[in-house]
């Protein structure tokens, strides 16, 4: 195993990936991979500056610590919506894609298998499969949701980069087995959020800021192995090409 090295950590998921039926889905993927190329390379991203992982209804890139996170958060408000609208524009409503985002940072360690190990990489994965995070993209009219780790929001975000404003952002308390964790969803708290937060079987009553949507999820075992490119010393990573398919 690879000694963990800090990353930026983003992740893309699919809404409602497996209601589609095998042609729908594939179909999606190639949509889905379109989106994240374009969202790379807007936001400056080299391949040889990410290691990717397909999980079928999601993609996982860990990104070298060197890329501009600020450049990534915009571009994530702004290129990915545009893709994503781009796409969706010439497609019936019932075939649209939608994505939930998470942007988070932390240590990763890639094992003798190409498996993806770290605690911050669980925590990423748990607040991509948060209810509330689900709740807020299903309330939406657009076509997908971003989610910003406490880290992120406080290293990047509140600091209001050109193109990012903090007022967009508002707190989230994700409970998972670890304990409560703060996130930062962006766009105005939505009545499917605050229903998370009020009442719904699994979640409990906001935090005292009153913004605060509290939710509960969980992913089994303290470990999260998924297949990636091929790893060299540094944890520079090669992979195939983004228009690849494979």
């Amino acid at each position: 195993m690879t000694d963990p090295m800090y990353r930026t950590i983003l992740l893309f998921d699919i809404e409602q990936f497996g209601s589609r039926d095998d042609v729908e889905q594939a179909y999606l993927r190639r949509i889905l991979y379109d989106v994240v190329d374009a969202t790379l390379v807007a936001a400056g991203v080299d391949e040889t500056a990410s290691l990717r992982a397909d999980r079928g209804d999601s993609v996982m890139e860990l990104i070298d610590a060197q890329v501009s996170v600020p450049r990534l958060v915009k571009t994530l408000l702004t290129e990915t919506p545009s893709q994503l609208h781009s796409k969706n524009r010439l497609l019936a409503s019932s075939a649209r894609m939608r994505l939930r985002i998470v942007l988070s940072s932390g240590y990763v360690a890639v094992d003798e298998l190409d498996g993806w190990v770290g605690s911050d990489l669980n925590h990423a994965v748990r607040l991509l499969n948060a209810e509330v995070l689900r709740a807020a993209l299903k309330q939406r009219d657009g076509d997908c949701v971003l989610c910003v780790s406490d880290g992120v929001y406080g290293g990047v975000v509140r600091h209001g980069p050109l193109g990012v404003r903090p007022d967009d952002f508002h707190r989230v308390t994700v409970d998972t087995k670890e304990g409560p964790t703060v996130a930062w969803l962006h766009g105005a708290p939505t009545e499917a959020t605050e229903a998370v937060a009020s009442g719904v079987p699994g979640s409990h009553p906001g935090d005292a800021t009153g913004s605060a949507s509290v939710s509960h999820t969980s992913v089994a075992g303290d470990q999260y192995g998924v297949t990636g490119g091929t790893v060299h010393g540094d944890l520079r990573f090669d992979r195939p090409g983004r228009g690849d398919r494979g």
